[in-house]
């Protein structure tokens, strides 16, 4: 992807006069026309999009465009099923913060107190432990080393060269994008504390927001309005239907519903006042120059917006107060949610179509005006921080 050159040829074509506003005005993203938001889809290729605006906490507006289902014709709507990635992990780092408060789990206890047995004991599908039986270092994992992603695990086993879980490093000393964390998180919750994510996740955060079609695990009723997915190539994958409940990112949902979710988020509901600041909060500084890939070998970098690790979140300080924001991707799918403290606002895109990423610096700007988002670590093609 030559996402820089594009931008800029993008930004080129915009007209003088509203670029100049959006360099010194914070306007909500209704103000960029239709036309104008079609023109730059049809610029990258992208087959649907979906966005929503949030202010004061509460949700602004909800826009969608193109299609859900391209050889078709079908439109996507503010109600079509899109897949929700790791957008998940912070609906689940949510609900970890809500058993928190209620004194169910301690998210600084080590692991031996938290689970019945040892951790290499466990080698059931999906929760299998076995290759950690020599590594003692798994005694010092904490719930909230597993939500700030320092664990020291790949983002995948399956991404090792052998396939085998390991501790790459000291926990807690580093930051490492793992899915695999959040993994072993909803094994404890499931494990130790007896409960089913899947349920747990319905009723204390999707039905509190509201989000009556947002789901864990694929629901039938979901067939008959479902996004299919879009390589960078164009290519079409069909919509995937998951039936088991991972934490890292199992969530099918809507543009309307997640607009609910980060607002919610937002306003803090359903959380005490210090767990809503920790969520938010930099506990760990993010000192790689990408996300991905999370083990890369490289100098460390000093991110002047004070990239850290919240969680479920990725925090940084913009120039107008604290901001975070949380990605979601695979071949198909792009989505973001970017929030600033300050207005309680908030952009969140959701697209089937993985070049959408390449709009997401124009259109947020346009959204929230100039902030100090790290696009260049978020999406590595982006040459400037």
């Amino acid at each position: 992807m030559k996402t820089t050159k594009r931008l800029g040829l993008a930004l080129a074509c915009l007209p003088l006069a509203l670029l100049a506003a959006c360099s010194t005005q914070m306007r909500p993203a209704r103000t960029l026309a239709d036309n104008e938001i079609q023109r730059v889809m049809r610029r990258e290729g992208v087959q649907g999009l979906a966005f929503a605006t949030i202010a004061g906490g509460k949700v602004d507006k909800v826009r969608v465009f193109g299609q859900r289902n391209a050889a078709l014709g079908q439109p996507l709507a503010p109600d079509t099923i899109m897949y929700g990635a790791s957008l998940s992990k912070t609906a689940f780092a949510y609900l970890v913060l809500q058993l928190a408060d209620e004194g169910k789990i301690d998210l600084d206890a080590p692991l031996p107190r938290l689970l019945p047995r040892p951790l290499p004991f466990y080698r059931e599908r999906q929760f299998d432990y076995a290759d950690l039986a020599d590594e003692p270092r798994w005694k010092t994992i904490t719930p909230r080393m597993l939500l700030m992603h320092s664990a020291g695990f790949a983002n995948f086993r399956w991404l090792e060269p052998d396939e085998r879980l390991r501790i790459h490093f000291e926990p807690g000393s580093r930051y490492a994008y793992s899915g695999e964390g959040y993994l072993l998180l909803q094994m404890v919750l499931e494990t130790g504390l007896g409960l089913d994510v899947g349920y747990e996740m319905q009723r204390r955060v999707f039905d509190r927001f509201g989000m009556t079609r947002t789901s864990m695990r694929w629901r039938p009723e979901f067939a008959e309005n479902a996004a299919e997915g879009y390589a960078f190539d164009g290519v079409v994958h069909p919509h995937e239907r998951r039936y088991r409940v991972r934490a890292a990112g199992s969530m099918d949902t809507t543009i309307a519903d997640q607009a609910k979710l980060w607002a919610g988020i937002m306003r803090g509901e359903g959380l005490s006042p210090d767990s809503r600041a920790a969520l938010v909060k930099g506990w760990l500084p993010i000192t790689s120059q990408h996300q991905f890939p999370t083990l890369a070998d490289g100098p460390p970098v000093t991110w002047p917006q004070g990239l850290a690790a919240g969680l479920g979140v990725v925090s940084f300080k913009d120039r107008g107060g604290q901001a975070w924001f949380k990605g979601g991707h695979d071949e198909w799918t792009a989505n973001l949610a970017l929030c600033l403290e300050q207005g309680q606002r908030c952009i969140v895109f959701l697209s089937n179509d993985v070049r959408a990423e390449q709009l997401y610096s124009e259109l947020a700007r346009l959204a929230l005006g100039e902030t100090d988002m790290p696009w260049s670590w978020e999406y590595s093609d982006y040459s400037q921080p």
